[in-house]
């Protein structure tokens, strides 16, 4: 009779063990696999990311907006040539040099104008160099196999009713990766279409930009989006920060509060990814 129960018990007890280091597997397949996608998501230009979209941003940019941005230039311009010219006591000390560095500022104006799209993708193919050599390094330290195998050490010398205990809290834990799913959803795909917004006006802010007075609305243009661009470095940083504090679930002494304490690193995560498009903006200055 008591074989019987022993038998039974082992038998539970395994099922125990497999349900729980599935639930670890599965959460730790999960990091894995949203480190992979943010990588991919992040680490695209808006022509790469979505090409019929960035399609129709730059059809309606350069059907729409640049015109505007052609009078706002004209604008600039001759207002350039007046400040220049009444600068030397109103025309007092006329200095014909005036004339050549303003045909000068002219050339670069319409140079950068023309260009704005080719500026605004090279700024972007920089960010995603970054982001996609970061997403080699943090690649490497994801390697939970390790970690797995310690935690079942653990495990083995554990109690049922521990078992149990610990069974259910890691179903809690693994549902809160699912959470995860959503924030990065929401984050990646809020940014791209900021991104969209963003570069669909360019030309109207790079406009400005040779014009002392005017020029900061160019210049604060130009570091809104480095700081888009880089922000998905930021995610990136993040994710691989949470993958590595998951790694000290089996180092704890408790594995009980170590669950738990991966439970709230999920919802700071989840915080910290919705203040990168913040932070990136405090870095570069951009308002």
């Amino acid at each position: 009779m008591f074989g019987l129960f022993d038998k039974i018990s082992n038998w539970f007890r395994g099922l125990l063990l497999e349900g729980i280091l599935s639930n670890f597997t599965g959460m730790f397949e999960e990091v894995n696999s949203k480190v992979r996608e943010i990588a991919e998501q992040v680490g695209q230009t808006p022509q790469g990311w979505n090409g019929s979209i960035f399609s129709l941003i730059r059809t309606l940019s350069e059907t729409v907006i640049i015109p505007v941005a052609g009078m706002i230039l004209t604008f600039v311009l001759c207002y350039e040539l007046i400040t220049m010219v009444i600068e030397k006591n109103n025309m007092a000390d006329f200095d014909t040099f005036i004339i050549y560095k303003w045909i000068f500022k002219t050339f670069v104006a319409v140079f950068i104008l023309t260009h704005t799209f080719d500026i605004v993708m090279g700024v972007f193919s920089l960010a995603q160099h970054v982001v996609n050599g970061s997403a080699g390094i943090i690649g490497s330290r994801l390697d939970m196999s390790l970690a797995l195998d310690q935690l079942q050490l653990q495990l083995v010398v554990m109690g049922t009713g521990e078992l149990i205990g610990l069974f259910l809290e890691s179903m809690i834990l693994s549902l809160a990766m699912k959470a995860i799913s959503l924030c990065v959803f929401i984050v990646i795909y809020g940014r791209m279409i900021e991104i969209y917004l963003t570069c669909s006006i360019a030309p109207i802010p790079f406009s400005t930009m040779v014009n002392r007075e005017w020029g900061h609305i160019g210049n604060s243009y130009l570091k809104s989006l480095f700081a888009l661009a880089f922000q998905g470095f930021l995610i990136m940083v993040c994710v691989a920060i949470y993958a590595i504090l998951l790694q000290t679930i089996t180092a704890a002494g408790n594995i009980h509060a170590a669950i738990w304490g991966c439970a709230g690193y999920t919802v700071l995560l989840c915080f910290t990814l919705f203040k990168t498009g913040s932070l990136s903006k405090s870095i570069f200055g951009a308002h």
